[in-house]
């Protein structure tokens, strides 16, 4: 692909005299850092010829960064830093810890509000107020100061009412819940196509009016485990469901996809405190959440094919997942990863008699397991958050 002014005009989609260090930046990364190095001292003669020089100090960061990306030793964060020190480039992370959403990934609203604040950029570097060439240079004041009216441009409100990180954010939390939904569904219908082909599990009551019995105890006592399958089954009202039934696959299905959090004892901000670290119940809940519906189906299914008496320990839950061959995982599973999570599982399924002491799967695990699931998968439940 050959890079000469034609190009950029194309790429820009503004008239050579018009580019900002902006558009050539991203006309430069557009193409592989060597033909770029190639074409750059071209490319300076010709934005000159029309009248739009830039300046010494963008020149020199350009072939600066060029020169890395292609001896291979720039990252990814010190290209976007180069972008952003352009002066009319988003930054993508900001203190305030919103974030962009990637290019290809932006929503109507998030590709109106990053174009908005180009313009406003714009605006602000004609006007003089945004130091380019002191950016370029890595300048901490000018930095500081670029971040800082990117800020209050995000929490400002626009003319229409519509402040920019808000609908930003409200648009992403949108798009996933549509993406966790279909995940959902697509997981459930799979579950129950599977179920379908396997033999229905015995009903033990004996076993359920046990468990019940030593649950209603647990839920109502403080602490570990009682509040978090509390806030994993939605029960912190204290209102709990009369029937066993009812009860045990409301908290077994709670574990799968927990519907709240832990009451604020605390400080909610345990959650973004980055040097602190979470509670014991908070990290049970973190990694309840972390764990994909193609691993609770293939983990659940695997279970559910050997019955009462096979090893669920997480380290054999893993395998499970790894070597399942119900589920088609985006990326190879990390055992190691998924293990760990599943630390968090085991232990709550015992205190339900899904797993015994030793780990191995009962048969009130072994009946009650794909019913908790269906159930969790078809009530609903809300994204935590």
């Amino acid at each position: 692909m050959g890079l000469d002014l034609d190009f950029a005009i194309r790429h820009s989609g503004r008239p050579a005299a018009a580019m900002t260090r902006r558009d050539v930046a991203r006309v430069l990364l557009a193409v592989p850092s060597g033909h770029a190095l190639v074409a750059l001292p071209d490319l300076r003669r010709q934005l000159l010829a029309a009248g739009n020089p830039l300046s010494v100090r963008f020149w020199e960061s350009a072939k600066a960064v060029l020169m890395s990306i292609e001896s291979g030793v720039a990252t990814v964060g010190d290209v976007q830093r180069w972008l952003e020190s352009s002066g009319t480039e988003p930054i993508m992370l900001t203190r305030s810890y919103f974030l962009w959403p990637e290019e290809s990934e932006r929503g109507p609203i998030a590709t109106e509000m990053y174009e908005r604040l180009v313009e406003f950029l714009e605006e602000r570097l004609a006007a003089g107020e945004i130091d380019a060439d002191a950016l370029a240079a890595g300048d901490p004041d000018a930095r500081h100061a670029y971040e800082e009216l990117q800020e209050r441009w995000l929490g400002t409100p626009l003319p229409d009412g519509r402040v920019p990180n808000v609908v930003v954010n409200d648009e992403q939390d949108q798009e996933l819940y549509a993406a966790w939904d279909e995940e959902e569904a697509f997981a459930l219908s799979e579950l129950r196509r599977v179920l379908d082909d396997l033999p229905e599990p015995p009903f033990p009551e004996s076993d359920l009016r046990s468990a019940a019995r030593r649950l209603r105890v647990t839920l109502t006592r403080p602490g570990y485990p009682g509040n978090v399958l509390r806030a994993c089954a939605g029960l912190e009202n204290g209102d709990l469901p009369e029937r066993d039934e009812d009860l045990w696959l409301t908290v077994a299905a709670g574990i799968a996809a927990p519907i709240s959090d832990l009451p604020d004892e605390e400080d909610a901000a345990r959650f973004f405190d980055m040097e602190g670290e979470l509670s014991h119940e908070d990290s049970i809940l973190a990694s309840l959440c972390a764990i994909h519906h193609a691993d609770w189906l293939a983990s659940v299914i695997a279970l559910v094919r050997y019955g009462p008496g096979v090893l669920a320990s997480p380290e054999r839950i893993a395998r499970f997942i790894a070597d399942s061959e119900d589920v088609d995982p985006d990326e190879p599973e990390d055992l190691e990863a998924t293990e760990m999570l599943f630390t968090a599982v085991t232990p709550l399924w015992a205190h339900l008699g899904i797993v015994d002491r030793a780990e191995v799967l009962t048969p009130l695990g072994w009946w009650g397991l794909p019913k908790a699931l269906e159930r969790a998968w078809s009530s609903g439940p809300a994204l935590p958050d």
